[in-house]
Parts: structure tokens; sequence; C-alpha cells
């Protein structure tokens, strides 16, 4: 199985563009053990609903000094959240909201960890054998009329990249926190032993802001004509 690290393009055939905000979050940290003053926004769970939450005004952007109040917070919501994953400070919760503009197409990467697609292209993917696809409608407000339905991906976080493309003098992630405190490697590698068997399509569990796809999902976008806006660099696995 090969897989694909997906990417934007340079001139973008579509036009749409939106402000890319989530109605909650957990909040940023100041880490009591490495010192870091830190927030990741790119792991996100547009599934978890906080809405009847009777503290749900705490889950906002903003920065907790408090460690143990960030860890409260976090274990309330975890129930809510899909089985396993982190849930580090900035993880976003629930629909997209704010404004959109411009013209969408079947599949729109408009930051390069966020993928939303149209309802009709979820579903003919899903019909091509497309494994793990789940799309919750995004809150956007358009100024014209008849504006489209786009739906945001809810991508887990899965696998690691392989300790050949890490510095040699990297240090262990934080013991408390998790931080890994790396840049993203300029040339990644895969650890085939830490991938996902079941899904086509999923994010890094060490660098969230990389969505990786299946041939498989690569395939039947190419196939049905979706891949005008976006790049699939194939990447190495060791």
């Amino acid at each position: 199985m090969r897989f694909y690290w997906l990417r934007d393009v340079e001139h973008p055939r579509y036009s749409g563009s939106y402000d890319d905000e989530h109605k909650w979050s957990l909040p940023g940290i100041h880490c009591p053990t490495c010192g870091a003053i830190w927030s990741d926004g790119s792991d996100t769970y547009p599934s978890v609903d906080l809405s009847d939450f009777p503290e749900q005004e705490k889950y906002a952007a903003r920065l907790e000094e408090d460690y143990a109040e960030f860890e409260r917070l976090r274990e309330l919501v975890r129930p809510l959240a899909p089985a396993g994953v982190h849930l580090g400070p900035g993880t976003h919760f629930g629909p997209m909201v704010g404004a959109a503009r411009g013209e969408f197409g079947p599949l729109c990467l408009h930051n390069p960890w966020t993928l939303l697609i149209r309802p009709e292209p979820l579903e003919r993917l899903t019909s091509e054998g497309v494994r793990g696809l789940k799309g919750y409608r995004a809150k956007f407000r358009f100024r014209k009329k008849n504006p489209p339905e786009l739906l945001e991906l809810e991508l887990l976080p899965h696998g690691h990249v392989h300790p050949d493309c890490l510095p040699v003098d990297r240090r262990p992630p934080c013991s408390r926190c998790g931080r890994l405190g790396l840049s993203l490697p300029e040339e990644p590698i895969l650890d085939a032993t830490t991938l996902p068997a079941g899904l086509d399509l999923f994010r890094m569990g060490d660098f969230m802001t990389m969505i990786i796809a299946t041939e498989r999902f690569v395939d039947a976008v190419r196939r049905l004509g979706y891949e005008e806006d976006i790049l699939f660099r194939e990447l190495p696995l060791r």
C-alpha cells in the first residue's frame, strides 16, 4: 500500500476560502514541567457537541495557567471524543463557524490540516470503497443566495514518522504535556509499522498538520476527477 501527503496547489482553480474557527476548544497551556506555552489547533473533532455542557464557556480559545484545570476540562470532554485520541492543548470541537466566500470545488484544502468536502463527492468516494470518511456540516455564513453545503472531514490521528527523518539529538516528549518540540521534517518518512489498516484518510499522530491518504483514496479521487486543487505527494515507508 502506498501513502500520500495531501498538499495544496500553488494556483487553485476554485476561489473558496473561509475563517478557520470552531465553536469550542481546549485552552492552551503553560506546562509546569517543560515550561512551554503552547496550543495545537490542528487536532479537530467536529463530532463532539458541547452544547449541553454546564461549563461550555470554558472551552474557548484562551491560555490556562493552571495545568490541573486544563486536565479537568480535558477529562470532562473525553467521553464524547473518539476513543484513544490524545486531546492536547488547543484541540477543537464542534462545527466550523465563521464567514466563507468564493466558489468551492468537490474537495477544499484551504489550510494543510483541514479537508472540506461537498456531500455528493463524499457519497461517491464512499461508494467507491474509500474507508473511514465521516463528514460534519460546517456552519459558514455566505453573502450569496443558495450557498454550498460543506462538510468537514473528521480525521483521526494515527501513525508516526520514522525516527530516521528526525534529529538524532532530539529530546523525548514532555512527560507531562506530551509536547514534542520538533519541526516538521522537510523529507518525511513514514513508520510503516504504525500506520492504520482500516482507514484511507487520517492525520499523523505526531505531526497532526499532515493529512495522509492511502492509494485507495488517491486512486478514487483521481478517477472521479476531484483532484484539481490538491496535490498528492507520495511518502517513503521504512
